[in-house]
């Protein structure tokens, strides 16, 4: 997570580079041999801080307003939510989840939220726990018998949206994201095979 905001040379912020386009090149890369696969499974590793975030199309790249790198990552992770869920309803050969790991003490807890890190650290899990359920939906055939493009916390679906926290998205900002994504990432695919 980055606290400040800051640009990669593309002309990109940080956070939504690497969390939410990334993720998109990468998965939109590789869908085409998932699709040919027999156990195909795309998860990613997500956080339960997307529950506090409404998807918000209109500053994709936090250029708006003061920069809150704490919420930035909480939007793209929302982000990431909504384009897990909208793959799986368009690749049906291929099994989609989004998982929150907990809050486990990892040196990114603890250099990008130092104050969150010094008040938790006796209670957050370890770096094993946090990785149990990401592998038991990478491996374990009683994962792909839950519907496809699920969020996920201690190998059970959870609710992508809090009771009264006015966090859904019509669908209409959800194909803007995934339009919006698609266009940014033509400048980052090969012109030619091989290339």
């Amino acid at each position: 997570m980055v606290n400040n905001r800051e640009l990669t040379e593309d002309g990109l912020e940080k956070n939504f580079a690497t969390n939410t386009l990334g993720t998109y090149i990468l998965t939109t890369a590789l869908l085409p041999l998932l699709e040919k696969e027999a156990d195909a499974r795309v998860i990613t590793v997500s956080s339960g801080g997307m529950l506090v975030q409404k998807l918000n199309i209109s500053d994709l790249q936090s250029g708006n307003g003061t920069f809150d790198g704490t919420m930035v990552y909480a939007q793209n992770k929302r982000q990431q939510v909504v384009m897990t869920e909208r793959w799986a309803k368009a690749h049906r050969n291929i099994h989609f989840s989004v998982m929150h790991p907990g809050w486990a003490d990892t040196p990114a807890v603890r250099s990008s939220m130092p104050d969150f890190y010094q008040k938790m650290k006796n209670t957050l899990r370890t770096e094993a726990q946090g990785a149990d359920t990401v592998v038991w939906l990478a491996v374990s055939s009683e994962a792909t018998k839950l519907p496809s493009g699920l969020f996920f916390q201690d190998r059970q679906p959870v609710p992508t949206h809090l009771p009264l926290a006015s966090t859904h998205s019509p669908p209409e900002d959800e194909e803007k994201l995934m339009e919006v994504l698609e266009e940014l990432s033509q400048k980052f695919k090969p012109t030619s095979p091989g290339t």
